[in-house]
């Protein structure tokens, strides 16, 4: 059986994300299975996701996925780089093909660049790229415009990735197969399109109570609708109460800290009022804005450097149909993989359960109740739509 993994988000579930899996199928027949390694309750932009993981992986399963298992916050949180490489290493223990989205869809001249970039003279060039004062993303392009690889594919999102996920693959030894997929549409969109809508577009119409169910296919509808919204403005006061009492160490020991962002976020944490001013305080042009946002929610969580590069020892299933079953039988036996509600006895266990606890102070309205980690059962649906 065929069997082909896709590393994602679904914030939420749209129609551009059903558009994939039909894809797939396409590419390999119906029969193919789909398995999703999906961020849970936190993103990779450094934010709440906008709905609770199970009600995300439910509605994907419910327009055709076949197995959903959860992205340790660990990975959720990384740079791309870090959430490809965990991405590619739970998805090879399930799949023989990775699919992803790309803008342009050339899997040779994305291993290409990956290989370039996985080259032992690339990381001496890049750092005297950076040490002329420039930004990470435009000294890797410079530093493999000196190599002679052209750098056009880290110019869109997607791509940027794609690359990662090659990467990774050459990187890990990894035995997955490439299917890249063209992704229509703008990527951060602000309007949706109806059948390549941005996830960010989706996401402000259901903040702002605009209509938002035609950009999302009918059977999560329903799925989606009945959880609660969640957002980082809802959690500000919470992230800033902790911020505001950390120590110098606490910051000195964060992710992305390096060269001296660490003392610049710490500064700013104890001399600005709003979350939106201790950023853009913190900010500057070498560092991207989305790699301080991942600072600050590991701030938020307790999770230091040493903890974000750990591999995580397990991975929690949220959702499945019948041939999703038959999938985990046949790797259920090594432990790797569990069912959300488990405990186990590995330090995992309670970074997720602080970060399950935590993610409710983001709701909506009224603050969600802590110790839900234990209480979640696995969705399990019957078969395909």
């Amino acid at each position: 059986m065929k069997i082909v993994g896709i590393v994602c988000e679904y914030n939420p579930f749209h129609m551009g994300h059903r558009k994939q899996f039909s894809m797939v199928r396409q590419a390999f027949g119906p029969e193919t299975a789909i398995v999703c390694a999906m961020s849970g309750n936190f993103v990779q932009r450094g934010a709440p996701a906008i709905l609770d993981k199970s009600l995300r992986a439910e509605a994907a399963v419910a327009c055709g996925a076949d197995l959903v298992v959860e992205l340790p916050v660990t990975v959720s949180l990384s740079s791309a780089e870090g959430f490809a490489a965990g991405g590619v290493r739970i998805l090879d223990r399930l799949c023989d093909t990775l699919c992803f989205g790309t803008e342009t869809a050339q899997g040779e001249n994305l291993m290409e660049t990956a290989r370039a970039l996985c080259h032992p003279a690339f990381s001496s060039l890049l750092r005297e790229e950076l040490d002329r004062g420039i930004s990470f993303p435009a000294a890797r392009q410079k530093a493999l415009e000196r190599m002679g690889v052209s750098p056009e594919l880290l110019s869109r999102p997607n791509d940027i990735l794609g690359v990662e996920y090659c990467k990774a693959i050459v990187t890990q030894g990894a035995k997955l197969d490439l299917f890249p997929s063209h992704r229509e549409g703008d990527y951060h969109a602000r309007e949706a399109e109806r059948e390549n809508p941005s996830a960010t577009a989706v996401r402000e119409r259901m903040l702002s109570g605009r209509p938002w169910k035609d950009f999302v296919p009918e059977p999560a509808r329903e799925i989606l609708e009945s959880g609660t919204l969640h957002t980082l403005q809802a959690g500000e006061r919470a992230v800033l109460a902790k911020l505001r009492t950390m120590t110098d160490e606490e910051f000195e020991a964060l992710p992305y800290g390096s060269e001296g962002l660490w003392r610049k976020l710490m500064h700013a944490a104890r001399s600005q009022a709003a979350l939106e001013q201790v950023v853009q305080s913190a900010k500057s042009k070498r560092y991207t804005r989305t790699r301080l946002d991942r600072m600050v929610m590991c701030a938020f969580l307790g999770i230091d450097r040493q903890t974000l590069e750990t591999p995580p020892a397990y991975v929690r299933i949220l959702a499945f149909n019948d041939r999703g079953r038959q999938i985990l039988k046949g790797v259920k036996q090594s432990g790797f993989f569990c069912n959300i509600g488990e405990r186990r006895e590995e330090p995992d266990f309670l970074l997720e359960q602080r970060s399950e606890d935590l993610y409710g102070l983001f709701s909506l309205g009224t603050p969600e109740a802590p110790g839900k980690v234990l209480r979640r059962r696995v969705r399990c649906l019957p078969g395909r739509p």
